[in-house]
């Protein structure tokens, strides 16, 4: 098995079909073919069942993709790190929710590892609490941020600072809920505060999981949703969105996970610059 198998595996899969695998992949059919077939001849199974549709896949080939998916990622980060210039030690890996690197908080947190650490790289992505605590367990990110995390062995949860989540609108001044309220999932904590204070309240029209997108919306259509202060705070002081007068403010705890026996010293560095910026934005 190579990484070309692997990463036609994952094309074929993704578009449920060789011909557009191929497409993507700039390679001809027949390559994805034969690529597929020396894949499943190493796993000694099917992956997939061609038929006029394209193809789909076997349910030996559904329980392979996570794990090729994982493949992937690791070979991708060995070539990263292999490959890093003299100048650098190590490498660190972090995962956030976005709302998180928005308004400049983790980007303050890396910027910070920069100055402490210049000789570590550093990679930072955005992620859903499934996927992070996925990898986290996998071993493919040294350190997650988010808001709702589930206690794994080998994990430390840390709690970091509770997020202040506030109510922003295009009109501040129109009754609310307005047709446009875009609710936001920030998780099940979130949810049960906000059913306990709006019982009343019906499904809104308008869903949106991550913040970012609900911003969007609004923008464009008018309406209103909730934010973490730190984002609601930029967009007020832009004259974009305006606080919704009279509205509650929820709690949305913030944790750090990471593994409980972490093998480099650079990731309790990073934890120690961490935990300094949230004494730093801290309010005394």
């Amino acid at each position: 098995m190579d990484i070309d198998q692997v990463r036609t595996f994952l094309a074929v899969a993704a578009n449920g079909s060789f011909i557009e695998a191929a497409s993507r992949l700039y390679v001809t059919q027949s390559t994805v073919s034969a690529r597929i077939q020396n894949l499943e001849t190493y796993l000694r199974t099917k992956l997939f069942v061609r038929n006029r549709s394209g193809a789909t896949l076997t349910p030996a080939g559904k329980r392979f993709l996570r794990h090729a998916k994982t493949l992937l990622l690791t070979m991708e980060q060995a070539r990263h790190d292999v490959g890093l210039p003299g100048r650098y030690r190590a490498s660190l890996t972090i995962g956030a929710r976005i709302a998180l690197w928005d308004a400049g908080f983790l980007p303050e947190w890396v910027g910070k590892m920069r100055t402490q650490m210049p000789d570590v790289s550093i990679r930072s992505e955005i992620g859903f609490e499934e996927d992070l605590m996925r990898r986290l367990i996998e071993g493919t990110i040294d350190i997650g941020l988010m808001y709702t995390p589930q206690h794994s062995p080998g994990l430390q949860v840390e709690y970091l600072f509770d997020e202040t989540v506030v109510l922003v609108g295009t009109d501040p001044d129109k009754p609310w809920p307005d047709e446009n309220y875009v609710y936001v999932d920030w998780g099940p904590g979130f949810y049960a505060e906000h059913s306990n204070h709006f019982p009343e309240l019906e499904r809104p029209a308008l869903l949106a999981n991550i913040g970012w997108l609900a911003v969007q919306l609004v923008l464009k259509n008018g309406g209103s949703c909730f934010l973490p202060q730190r984002m609601a705070n930029q967009l007020v002081e832009n004259g974009k969105l305006a606080f919704i007068p009279d509205s509650p403010r929820f709690r949305l705890p913030t944790y750090a996970i990471y593994p409980t026996n972490m093998e480099t010293g650079e990731c309790q560095q990073a934890l120690t610059a961490l935990r300094e910026l949230v004494v730093e934005m801290t309010p005394q």
